[in-house]
Parts: C-alpha cells; sequence; structure tokens
C-alpha cells in the first residue's frame, strides 16, 4: 500500500495540476493488454508518460536496491549500522564519475559515460576490498573485510580528491551527482538499471534463511552445514551488483541502506525472512517520497535527493541507537 501510494502521489505532484486518479488510470494503461481511457490531454500524458513515471518507477528500483542491499550487508556482517556503501561502492563510484566528468563523456554513445564509469569504479571497489580482506584475514574474518573496505574507500577518495582540484572546473558537476538525483527524460535509465537489480534482488532473497543462520555467528553457522564464506561472498556479490547499478543511474543517496531496513525491523521483526521483501518495497516508497519532498520543497528549484535522505537519516541514528536493544 505504501509504494502504491508512493508511485501514484509521485506522478501526480507537480506543475502540472493532475489528479491521482487520472494519473493511476495512465499508469494502468501503460500495462500491455490494459486499455485504460482518460480525460488527460496529450501534454498532460506526455508529461506522465516521459517525465514523471520514469523518474517514479526509477526512485521505486533505486530505493529497493539500496533497502535490501543494506539488510543484506547488515545480515552478512551482523553490524546493524552496516550500509551498501561499506566496501568502497561509494567511493569507487565516486572516483569513476569523476574521471568520467572530467574526461567530458557524460553523453557519449549509446550508455553515457559517467554511469558506466560509476558502475565499473564502485565493482572494482568492493573488488579491491573483497582481495584485500582475505590476503589479511581469509573469507572469514568479517573484520577484516571492513577494516579492508575502510582502506580502499579513503584510498579512491584520496584520488579522487585529487582529480577534482586539478579539475576545478567541473567541481560543481561533480557534487551534483554525488549529492545524488533521479532526474530522467525517458525510460533509458529503468531499462539500463532494471537487469541488474532484479538479478540482484534475487540473489539476496534466495540467502534470506542463510542471513538467519548467519546471524548466530560463523562458527555456530559452519557448524550447522552453511558454507559461510561461499555465502557471504554471494551475498556481498549480490548486494554489490544492485548498489553499482542503483548509483550508477542516481548518484551517492545515502541512509536508505540503514534508515528502511531498520524501520522495517521496527514493524516486522528480524528475521531476514521478512526483512528483506519488506525492505525491498518499503525502500522504493521511502526513495520516491523523499524524492517528492526534493522536487517541492523549493519549488520551482529542486534540492539534491541525497541532502534530503542525509536530513532524515542523521535523527534516524539517533532512535537506532535509542532502541538498539530492542531492535537488533
Amino acid at each position: 500500500m505504501a509504494l502504491i501510494a508512493s508511485v501514484l502521489i509521485g506522478a501526480a505532484v507537480g506543475p502540472a495540476d493532475i489528479g491521482l486518479l487520472d494519473a493511476a488510470r495512465a499508469l494502468l494503461d501503460l500495462i500491455p493488454g490494459v486499455d485504460i481511457s482518460t480525460d488527460l490531454s496529450e501534454r498532460e500524458l506526455g508529461i506522465l508518460q516521459v517525465i514523471r513515471f520514469p523518474r517514479v518507477i526509477l526512485g521505486v528500483i533505486v530505493g529497493s536496491a539500496l533497502a535490501i542491499s543494506g539488510a543484506a550487508y547488515q545480515g552478512v556482517f551482523r553490524n546493524p549500522l552496516a550500509d551498501p556503501y561499506l566496501l568502497g561502492v561509494a567511493a569507487g563510484a565516486g572516483l569513476g564519475a569523476t574521471l568520467a566528468i572530467v574526461a567530458g563523456g557524460g553523453d557519449q554513445g549509446v550508455v553515457p559515460l559517467i554511469p558506466a564509469a560509476a558502475f565499473v569504479g564502485a565493482v572494482a571497489g568492493v573488488l579491491l576490498s573483497y582481495g584485500l580482506g582475505r590476503t589479511v584475514g581469509g573469507s572469514r574474518t568479517v573484520t577484516s573485510l571492513i577494516l579492508a573496505g575502510v582502506a580502499i574507500a579513503a584510498f579512491l577518495t584520496a584520488i579522487q580528491t585529487y582529480v577534482q582540484q586539478r579539475n576545478a572546473e567541473t567541481l560543481r558537476e561533480v557534487y551534483d551527482w554525488i549529492l545524488g538525483r533521479l532526474a530522467t527524460t525517458g525510460w533509458d535509465d529503468v531499462r539500463l538499471v532494471l537487469p541488474y537489480v532484479a538479478i540482484s534482488a534475487a540473489g539476496i532473497l534466495l540467502h534470506r534463511r542463510a542471513l538467519d543462520v548467519m546471524a548466530v555467528g560463523d562458527d555456530e553457522a559452519a557448524a550447522l552445514g552453511l558454507e559461510v564464506g561461499r555465502t557471504r561472498l554471494i551475498v556481498v556479490a549480490a548486494a554489490t551488483l544492485g548498489t553499482a547499478a542503483a548509483v550508477a543511474v542516481a548518484g551517492l543517496i545515502g541512509f536508505v541502506g540503514i534508515i528502511v531496513p531498520h524501520a522495517v525491523r521496527l514493524v516486522a521483526g528480524t528475521s531476514y525472512r521478512r526483512l528483506l521483501p519488506l525492505s525491498a518495497l518499503f525502500g522504493g516508497a521511502f526513495l520516491v517520497f523523499a524524492d517528492i519532498v526534493a522536487r517541492t520543497a523549493l519549488s520551482p528549484a529542486e534540492v539534491p535527493i541525497g541532502v534530503v535522505t542525509a536530513f532524515l537519516g542523521a535523527p534516524f541514528f539517533v532512535l537506532v541507537l535509542r532502541t538498539s536493544r530492542r531492535v537488533i
């Protein structure tokens, strides 16, 4: 219900006044085999189908990917404050996007260079972190992986800072990307990110029972017959794939992977069999509502959506700290 409400409100809200019922009819009309007439003009239908619906659906996909990836990271690392950017995803994506912006290739080719570079950078950051963590403490040592992620993130961020300083004229464009955005002028971004997020979500959901087993600890889980190292690698790879795809098209949107899973825990408990699918649904709804705030708070100007999620994230951390004994 929250997801449906967010999609309809997100499609209806904007400079052009469109009712919720009209937006619902126009959305249903997009479904193959469904033919529903509306009273909307061609201009209003164009606004919905070319601008608002793609942006709302992209928000659902990105929010779902970040939320379910955050829940997966928290489970696989047994760390309540783990988020999708834990193993250098953000730093790698930021470096990749910065290099692409400096190269001036934002609109080159069939696939824009900035999303492609951000995706490659995010995946590379996690591969470096995982490789470093395994050489230090092996695949079963959670602490070594986290510390490796911190080290790699610091290294990649330092390179990004150096590149920015050497190319000061691109600072504004880099920060626009880093602060996150869902701006889109069609369905291309949706088509680009959807397959990766679908594969990522499927991989995570298939291991939801394994994450419940891993909650008791690595040694205990291994004693119960679970291949801990293999499971951790698969879940991290799946979560990284979804996160990298989301970051590639929307920039760095923080706190979704922390806020949503903890909110779901307050309502539905800590079992990953319920936590993961509910996080995906509420993550999509949360990001769409955050985007509505970003679009309307200072209209006609637009607030970066990363600023909105960060504004909500700080007080939520206080709530998590106060209730951690009960929900974690």
